[in-house]
């Protein structure tokens, strides 16, 4: 960049006023924890275990009395939200082994403890790379062990009268004691005799640093039944005197986080586990090693957790479950736990903590409180993890008297509605339909593998989003695992090889010696009650009712009460009228760019303070469009009963079909015979603003009195509208404030909340009144508004339906972007952080609600309600509503930081050239001037230095190499815009981000054909070049694996990024229409012009953060000398997902704000989902660095960037690189017209048409000068701080401090500590982290070896053939990428097979995952024995073979030989599969062909090319989402169709038998092949019997194929004819 012109420097100098700056001010006092994590951070280079003690101490300085902590809250200091959420979630590889006779070996444990090792990759270490962040295993007590040790003396000879108890002590010799002497009375009382300790013999050496200096002291205790008590009873007494126990220690101080914690207290079961690694677990405990520790059954556990902090109770298994996943409603189902505490009875004190004699447990667990009363440990707890939680409930339904198998069955129930394998068992549907209106599902990614040590098995959550395999051999051994392959057997002693589906369940009987498949399962449970009669008899269903035509109020009238209560011209012009018009949200573009709704000088309806929660990373977003089999909107009405003891007046319960109620509905609840009680929420405006609290808690009040009047349904309702006099409690606060005060007064199970509302009118309005408590929703002012003015020319009635599915929907979305199938699982869950809302108002109605900042108090809120009103009744004659300005720029409307002044300032200073200064500090002022927007506008910097001068200051090229662009497709850009601004943040050395569009191979290199007029052949639509021009992308996005993702495409990276979430819509995807898909973006895509190509949110591959750890090593794999990048947005507990992320070995993790643009995205999206970065980024850095993490991983962010002022905010808050999204593009030339969802543009930016493109206004000098002075601006920044670098400053927090020039008119509560109390860096030694060294690598992998072998290595560089045999186990994962990448780098996708090369791999034994991902044309990998998840993923060309070992004793056909989610993302090659596969099959396969012999749910989901074969059955949701390609699927069910039509998902494929001599050709060419590759027996039987099995097939054919001859006779005929082109290969080549 030219130097600065000496008046341009020194008036930007002179702009950072020292008032701003307020030189020589004191540093910001930091809190104990601050100070504590300083010193730690300052350690340096001693010992972790140092590290962790000052860890300890931070955590327990934190510790607050609920004294403290009701102070603290009244004070509105900020709610930072629940331990679950913000400190630690997890994951894991799980699994059992079990004889089935009950036969007790060691072989059984030790075979455990081996599969446990197989599975280390699946887990994760602390920050010393020792430590496991968990390992365990629970087996059957070894007596045989027990009693030879000789710690207990001569023993009860029953072995079934007896207990053991396996317990962590604390260290503290005196804690420790007191810990026995409670233990020993209680359990050594009433009953019971205590025998003695047992010191649990241990090898430290086997631990890490930190699992070490965390260690608890480790003891075994026996009791016995002085009573004869045994098996289940004897089961009981322990439980209570456990959870006794517990209350009691607790009560004395004690912390079971830290201090003391029962891992099991049985007469059947122990548990082992710890801080280890899975291999040291034998190791560490040496009983596990001793040949007389034999059991029957042994279930496993490796951890994964996204947090370090070592807590050695939160390894796995818990008491009776091991768990893989994550609970999403974990709130709700916490509240509800203590919502029922008043229906399992009340116990007064400790003293009648127990029944008179042991024999009564079982009736006393049924009928009594056990949550915190009368002596007894919390059921439930924030403070535990949600697998502990969780293991709690489950632990108390069997103690009741459930077995397992129906707990499971009622807190995980599967998606029953419209399942097809439940037409034959309606008793199953019916147990289902009674426990979804008495208990609300723990709804999340889980695979469950539990024991009471009488069966033992594994369920699978609804939407089986965890690997799940088993194996059965012939002696009667079962082994379930999360990766099949970790427990060595002979193949052919196998006799069934399955996996768990979707909502499925598997289990051993160990007492009758039986294995029971799921159906046999819930048919057995759903048969021990006549269900279907208590339905018949007492359950009501109310059916949607008509809508009311006629108005209800006068224009006039109705414009007020709209106003009253918040609405905007822009709610009814653009929400209103798009959902009455076309039954679906509004669409809108380009982010969110006005204040924060606590920052803004306008007033905010209460649902603007609240952000919805999102999946990202730690569990998986659900597709409510293509997915939506597995969710619903149904929900019950009434009374719910006691779930422990269920009886048939439970059943009575008024079922509707949508929460979203109309006035006729709301009347026909008490015509069914329901008691209601409709309480008003209008109150006296003359009370001020302190009234709004007396009157919540006059209402609340109101509602407990009802209740216990006998009221069934409450209706909240401000209906009748404001009136002179007359305000509201806004809806919201209503509900929530009657739901947690009916839970405090044990009566929110006796009754529904319904409200009745005029402020409802968004989809996230509805989703926060149900989220905080309400059942449903009578929106009576919307529903009147749906007539007159700018609405849509339809009748009232469809006006009113079409906005009820439009809300319907837009529900579902909000759902599932947090992966919540069911709204009874939503409803409470509160999945929300409130932004801007203080403590008195969280206490209030919003309890356990994280609010980081606090905020706007119940005053603040009655007055801004008071304007909304005031505005309302003081105009005489409303014509029209006011336009807020809150979605579009309007010029007396709300502020908009991307506004029309702003960008013509940017665009004059740029088109000048970076050396007109001047102009760019006009843009920079009026930025730096503007009202308070963002969070950083509320802080100043502080000095600590004297000003040096600005040639000390490192040059604008170092800063712009930290410099990114943000990840914008091509496809949603058009193809000038994307290349321009690849090239021009090339020219000064930034990054930029190709978005997940792919990318032509021609921009890979240099643009060396420029003339003198800028003007190249290679790229003639692009002017003002260069010789020497890079138009590649540094930065390579992939979302999951879809896309354009080629070997060469990777290969070309310097980053490549994941891209988990957006910040305009995170938990979202979407999808490029099919206008914006030419011929050109077609072949990027590896897709069909005009095929509309949709992106559903990152699900199929990312489950979990072990399966984000598998891409990452994926992506390692195939490119080791890129960096690959995670992309989180902002929300409340992305720091311990962060952590995770980088003990998954990221390099890069870059935090996104919510305000990111975005081509289209839902308004409500826009709007409401997400938080701002600077909370997200401040979290994210200070959990790296208290985890000991932050050297691992670079720091980046985004959102809102625009000046070099935002750069150093950003770098102090803890960034190191920085990106620009939005800006970026209005420096090219976009002018903000927010129509990039209508292709539309018409500056040529955002849309393909070629007659706009030709508008294309920008070159790549304007990029490079935009950045050039955002760079300048940080140098001249730096000057005047006395720093000569940037990296100086990077986490220096300590240098930021709130504004004193500003007041916010909303509330004086806001409190930044969480943004500017940072860790203390500024020690030399405590800035090591930011020396982050190379890429991660894999460490040493199969594919090396082959590399290394120098055969292999010639037939790579000379393109010639050989053929390599080699064994393979489960722990070599990826296998084949790192020799993809190798030949694409030399070869591009398909020079290798073009010039005769062919590299023949061919394996043996169990693959890990991702094997022969990414493979190209030229490989040819067969395995002989099994693989797990992502085969073929990326695949772009060869052939993947997989069958059975020859010697294997089972028939292929029937069993699972392949995992999930396999050939995803294809975009070539053949895959051939002998056996089965597991859910997703094919999703997203872009040109791949497969055959394979049945498959799971989720059939080629998303798929838009080639073709894929199944001769075997599949499951449900066939095609969802498959825009193109042709699918074929083999129907032997009886009747010819059978139920395969309900299978597939209708919405775009059309389902016909195959009705071409194309078609016939195109399958039996593919069936040919698959017999030539596996040796396929059904492959065979099909071929002979062709004439019979053609007609057996069904053809999935989707609109992009129906005209082509394969599909379609007319086609075909053409085509003959030789008019047409038929569309499609009719024998596909494929590459032997």
């Amino acid at each position: 960049m030219p130097p600065l012109r000496p008046l341009a420097a020194a008036a930007l100098l002179a702009c950072y006023s020292a008032d701003a700056f307020r030189p020589g001010s004191q540093p910001l006092a930091h809190n104990a924890w601050t100070s504590t994590t300083s010193k730690k951070r300052m350690l340096g280079s001693r010992a972790v275990a140092h590290r962790t003690m000052a860890r300890q101490e931070r955590a327990a300085s934190r510790t607050l009395t609920m004294d403290s902590e009701r102070q603290r809250r009244s004070m509105g200091v900020p709610e930072p939200g629940p331990a679950w959420l913000v400190e630690e979630r997890d994951a894991c590889g799980v699994g059992f082994i079990a004889n089935i006779d009950a036969t007790s070996t060691h072989k059984v444990v030790s075979s455990g403890l081996t599969a446990l090792s197989c599975m280390e990759h699946r887990g994760a270490c602390l920050s010393d790379n020792v430590s496991g962040d968990g390992s365990g295993i629970m087996t059957a007590i070894p007596w045989d062990l027990l009693e030879r040790s000789g710690a207990f003396g001569t023993l009860p000879a029953p072995r079934d009268q007896r207990g053991l108890g396996m317990v962590f002590l604390p260290r503290d010799p005196a804690k420790a004691a007191r810990c026995r002497e409670v233990i020993e009375a209680e359990f050594g009382a009433q009953g019971l005799e205590f025998h003695g300790w047992r010191s649990v013999p241990v090898e430290e050496e086997w631990l890490g640093p930190e699992g070490r200096a965390n260690q608890p002291v480790i003891e075994q205790f026996v009791v016995s039944s002085t009573e004869e008590l045994s098996g289940d009873d004897l089961e009981r007494v322990l439980y209570l005197r456990r959870r006794i126990s517990a209350k009691r220690l607790v009560d004395e101080g004690l912390d079971w986080k830290q201090d003391m914690y029962f891992c099991s207290a049985s007469t059947r079961t122990v548990i082992y586990k710890g801080m280890t690694n899975a291999s040291a677990l034998a190791g560490y405990y040496a009983d596990l090693r001793n040949e007389l520790y034999t059991s029957n059954f042994c279930v496993y556990h490796r951890r994964f957790s996204t947090n370090t902090m070592p807590r050695w109770p939160l390894a796995q298994p818990m008491r009776m479950v091991g768990h893989n996943g994550e609970i999403n409603t974990l709130l709700g189902n916490i509240n509800w736990v203590r919502a029922r505490e008043a229906k399992l009875g009340v116990l007064d004190s400790a003293a009648a903590a127990m029944p008179a004699s042991t024999k009564d447990a079982k009736a006393f667990i049924e009928l009594h409180d056990l949550q915190d009363d009368g002596g007894f440990e919390a059921l439930v707890d924030n403070g535990k993890s949600d697998s502990a939680n969780l293991d709690s409930v489950f632990e108390l339904l069997v103690q009741s008297g459930k077995g397992p198998m129906e707990a499971l069955m009622v807190l995980v129930p599967e998606a029953y509605r419209g399942q097809p394998a439940l037409d034959e068992h309606p008793e199953v549907t019916d147990f289902y339909r009674y426990w979804e209106a008495q208990q609300e599902p723990w709804d999340g990614p889980a695979l469950l593998v539990w024991s009471d040590g009488k069966k033992v098995g594994a369920c699978l959550d609804r939407n089986g989003l965890r690997p799940a395999r088993y194996l059965v051999t012939r002696d009667g051994m079962v082994c379930m695992m999360s990766e099949t392959g970790v427990v060595p057997v002979n193949e052919e002693d196998v006799l069934e090889k399955g996996r768990l589906g979707p909502g499925q369940m598997i289990a051993c009987d160990l007492k009758k010696g039986k294995f029971l498949h799921n159906m046999e399962i819930k048919q057995r449970v759903a048969s021990k009650r006549p269900y279907s009669a208590w339905l018949s008899e007492h359950m009501v269903t109310l059916h949607k009712q008509p809508f009311i035509a006629e108005r209800q109020l006068p224009d006039e009238a109705l414009v007020v009460q709209q106003a009253a209560f918040g609405w905007s011209s822009e709610d009814v012009e653009m929400q209103i009228a798009d959902m009455a018009g076309t039954g679906k949200e509004t669409t809108f573009s380009m982010g969110d760019d006005i204040p924060l709704a606590v920052l803004s000088e306008r007033p905010h309806v209460l649902y603007d303070y609240f952000k919805q929660r999102f999946a990202q990373v730690t569990n998986p977003p659900i597709d409510s469009l293509r997915e939506g089999a597995v969710m619903s909107l149904e929900m019950a009405l009434g009374k719910k009963g006691n779930p422990m003891k269920p009886k048939p007046q439970d059943a009575r319960q008024l079922h509707i079909m949508s929460p979203i109620m109309n006035a006729a509905e709301v009347e026909a609840i008490s015509s069914q015979g329901f008691n209601v009680a409709t309480l008003s929420t209008l109150y006296d405006i003359a009370t001020g603003p302190e009234g709004l609290q007396q009157a919540v808690k006059a209402l609340a009040a109101a509602a407990v009195q009802a209740v216990e009047d006998g009221a069934e349904v409450i209706v909240l309702s401000d209906k009748g509208g404001v009136k002179p006099g007359l305000t509201y409690i806004p809806p919201l606060l209503a509900v929530g404030a009657v739901h947690h005060e009916l839970i405090g007064e044990g009566r929110r199970m006796d009754a529904s909340l319904v409200v009745e509302t005029a402020q409802a009118w968004s989809t996230h309005h509805f989703a926060a009144l149900i989220g905080y408590g309400a059942s449903a929703v009578h929106p009576y002012l919307a529903l009147e508004s749906m007539s007159g003015g700018r609405m849509p020319k339809v009748d009232a009635t469809q006006a009113q339906d079409n906005f009820r599915n439009a809300i319907e929907a837009g529900l579902l979305k909000i759902m599932s972007k947090m992966g919540i199938s069911l709204l009874s699982s939503y409803q409470g869950a509160q999945i929300f952080e409130a932004v801007g809302v203080g403590g008195d108002l969280l206490q209030l109605g919003f309890r356990g609600t994280p609010s980081r900042l606090g905020g706007i108090t119940t005053q603040n809120l009655a007055s801004e309600t008071a304007l909304f009103v005031e505005g309302a009744l003081t105009v005489e004659e409303k014509a029209k509503l006011m336009n807020y300005g809150y979605v579009q720029f309007y010029r007396s409307g709300e502020y908009h930081h991307n506004s029309p002044i702003l960008m013509k300032s940017l665009h004059k200073a740029i088109r000048a050239g970076p050396e007109a200064y001047d102009l760019y500090e006009l843009y920079m002022n009026s930025v730096r001037d503007r009202p308070l927007t963002a969070l950083r506008d509320l802080l100043e910097l502080r000095f600590d230095r004297e000003p040096i001068p600005l040639e000390r200051v490192e040059p604008a090229e170092a800063l712009m190499a930290r410099f990114c662009t943000g990840g914008m497709s091509l496809g949603a850009l058009s193809r000038e815009a994307h290349e321009t601004l690849a090239i021009g943040v090339n020219r000064v050395g930034a990054k930029s981000n190709s978005g997940e569009g792919g990318e032509d191979p021609m921009r890979f290199g240099t643009i060396e054909d420029v003339d003198e007029e800028g003007n190249s052949q290679s790229f003639p639509h692009l002017k003002g070049l260069r010789n020497g021009d890079r138009a590649g992308s540094a930065i390579k996005q992939v979302a999951s694996g879809r896309f354009g993702v080629t070997p060469e495409y990777l290969m070309s990276a310097r980053q490549i990024e994941i891209k988990m979430a957006q910040g305009a819509k995170p938990g979202e995807g979407g999808q490029l229409p099919g206008p914006k898909i030419d011929d050109y973006i077609a072949r990027l895509r590896a897709s069909k012009p005009g095929v509309t190509l949709i992106s559903p949110p990152p699900h199929h591959d990312i489950y979990s953060i072990e399966d984000l750890a598998q891409l990452i090593y994926d992506l390692h794999q195939i490119n080791p000398a890129a960096g690959v990048s995670v992309k989180l947005v902002s929300e409340v507990g992305i720091g311990t997902v962060a952590a995770g992320v980088a003990k998954a070995n990221a390099d890069i993790i870059q935090i996104s704000g919510h305000d990111g643009g975005t081509g289209a995205s839902p308004l409500s999206s826009i709007k409401h989902a997400g938080s701002p970065w600077e909370l997200g980024l401040t979290e994210v850095h200070k959990t790296l660095l208290d985890n000991n993490l932050r050297e691992r991983t670079l720091l980046r962010v985004d959102g809102g960037l625009k000046t070099g002022w935002d750069v150093l905010l950003a770098a102090l808050m803890g960034a190191e690189e920085y990106g620009f999204g939005t800006i970026a593009m209005i420096a090219e030339g976009c002018i903000m017209a927010r129509i990039c969802h209508t292709n539309g543009c018409p500056v040529g930016v955002t849309t393909q048409r070629e007659d706009l493109r030709k508008k294309f206004p920008g070159t790549p000098d304007n990029v490079a000068t935009f950045f050039q002075f955002v760079a300048e601006e940080v140098r001249l920044l730096l000057a005047k701080m006395g720093y000569r670098s940037l990296s100086e400053l990077i986490g220096r927090a300590d240098l930021l401090a709130p504004r004193a020039d500003v007041t916010l008119r909303k509330s004086d509560m806001l409190n930044l500590d969480f943004i500017t109390a940072l860790p203390d860096v500024t020690a030399a030694d405590a800035r090591t982290w930011l020396e982050h060294g190379p890429v991660h690598e894999n460490g040493p992998v199969l594919d090396d070896e082959l590399l290394a072998d120098p055969a292999v290595a010639d037939v790579i560089a000379t393109a010639s053939s050989i053929t390599i045999d080699r064994a393979i186990v489960n722990t070599d994962r990826s296998v084949g990428a790192r020799v993809a990448g190798a030949i694409a780098k030399q070869w591009g996708n398909v020079g290798f097979a073009a010039s005769g090369g062919a590299l023949n791999l061919n394996f043996k034994g169990s693959a890990g995952q991702s094997f022969a991902a990414f493979t190209l044309a030229g490989m040819n990998i067969r395995l002989s024995g099994e693989a797990n998840d992502y085969v073929g993923k990326g695949m772009n060309g060869g052939v993947i073979a997989i069958s059975p070992p020859e010697a294997a004793g089972y028939s292929a056909r029937d069993n699972v030989i392949i995992g999930n989610t396999c050939l995803y993302g294809a975009t070539g090659g053949a895959l051939f599969v002998q056996g089965r596969a597991g859910e997703r099959f094919a999703v997203r396969n872009s040109a791949a062909v497969a055959v394979l012999e049945g498959a799971g749910d989720h059939l080629c989901e998303y798929m838009t090319g080639g073709v894929v074969v199944s001769l075997g059955p599949c499951g449900r949701n066939i095609g969802a989402g498959m825009t193109g390609g042709i699918a074929y699927c083999l129907d032997e069910e009886e009747g010819g169709n059978g139920t395969f039509d309900r299978r597939v998902n209708h919405e775009i494929v059309k389902v016909q038998r195959v009705s071409t001599d194309a078609g016939a050709a195109q399958l039996r060419a593919l069936i040919e092949q698959h017999v030539a590759q596996t040796g396929s027996e059904k492959g065979r039987e099909v071929l002979a019997a062709w004439s019979e099995y053609l007609p057996k097939f069904w053809q999935l054919v989707p609109p992009a194929e129906a005209k082509t001859a394969v599909a379609s006779a007319d086609a075909e005929t053409a085509a003959k004819a030789g008019s047409s082109g038929g569309g499609g290969s009719p024998r596909p080549s494929v590459v032997a």
